[in-house]
């Protein structure tokens, strides 16, 4: 990592992920979530407080030191069981078919090899487990494809590898992912930043 990404990337994220519209799409997937829960990219904990009792226990993994640092300031006086782990998803830390939910919310835009990070997902997941996901990218609009395109380039290099312009729905199937559910629209701002995907999944 980078002295950026090390040491002002991660305030920038909490700052930014903390507005109220984030918070909408948070109180309606995280909840759902239950057992044994895997969070990639726990960030700075701001799914935390979302979760219901449903939720056992919850596995929070971030590659940042810094955001993970923050994760574990949310979690005092939570009584939910909470496990902060540092890596990526390209190589999750725990044993084959070990977690019930994987919550993913604004993550799989920044990692490097999304689709090895799917097949980790997979691979840890119980054979009835639920992938759930809060994800923004490739619009089916092709003038804002266009516009997504051309602006990747630079907003990976702010954003801390941040793909504007992956088409989510595609690489999750791709992944051997199936959809229970996908709700796709744009959020309030510019619109080559705001498509979102939100919904469930179950492997095949």
């Amino acid at each position: 990592m980078s002295l950026y990404q090390r040491t002002v990337l991660p305030y920038l994220i909490h700052a930014s992920m903390r507005v109220e519209t984030f918070a909408a799409y948070r109180r309606r997937v995280v909840p759902l979530a239950e057992g044994r829960v895997l969070e990639i990219g726990i960030s700075s904990g701001l799914n935390l407080p979302f979760y219901s009792e449903r939720a056992t226990q919850v596995i929070g993994l971030d590659p940042s030191p810094n955001l993970l640092s923050m994760a574990g300031k949310a979690m005092n006086g939570m009584r939910r069981r909470v496990e902060l782990l540092e890596g990526s998803a390209e190589r999750i830390p725990l044993e084959d078919k070990s977690v019930n939910t994987v919550v993913t919310t604004w993550t799989l835009c920044s990692i490097l090899d999304v689709m090895l990070a799917l097949r980790e997902l997979r691979r840890v997941l119980k054979a009835d487990g639920r992938l759930l996901l809060i994800e923004h990218g490739y619009s089916p609009d092709p003038h804002v494809r266009r516009w997504q395109d051309r602006l990747t380039p630079a907003w990976k290099r702010i954003a801390g590898g941040c793909h504007l312009n992956r088409p989510i729905k595609h690489i999750i199937e791709d992944s051997g992912f199936r959809f229970e559910r996908l709700g796709t629209g744009y959020m309030r701002g510019p619109k080559a930043m705001t498509f979102m995907y939100e919904g469930s999944a179950r492997g095949v």
